[in-house]
């Protein structure tokens, strides 16, 4: 059963960066298209960015220009680089491997990311 572990969440003040990190196991994992997702108290799961196989990206207008999604296809991980964060960021962030023809999608169990001073 393949497995998704995130790590890299943390407190962090206004305008400070942070880097996420998504480690898949498993084979084939250049195939599989990737993405961040988040969700803040009260509020439903929220795309947050995407990345195909082939390294095509997408993002969230709330977050574009300020995050950056990757993938280093060889370590079975995928990465989330945060700048600028402010304090509507904070949030639980899942990992997601998206669903195929055959193969139901799968998530992470999340990360916490705290933006406060």
């Amino acid at each position: 059963q393949v497995q998704l572990v995130e790590s890299g969440g943390g407190l962090v003040q206004p305008g400070g960066s942070l880097r996420l990190s998504c480690v898949a196991s498993g084979s084939s994992f250049s195939f599989y298209a990737m993405g961040w997702f988040r969700q803040a108290p009260g509020k439903q799961r929220e795309l947050v960015a995407t990345i195909t196989g082939g390294g095509s990206t997408n993002y969230a207008d709330s977050v574009n220009g300020r995050f950056t999604i990757s993938r280093d296809n060889a370590a079975n991980t995928i990465y989330l680089r945060m700048n600028s964060l402010k304090p509507d960021d904070t949030a639980v962030y899942f990992c997601h491997r998206a669903a195929t023809a055959t193969e139901d999608d799968v998530w992470g169990q999340g990360t916490q990311v705290t933006v406060s001073s």
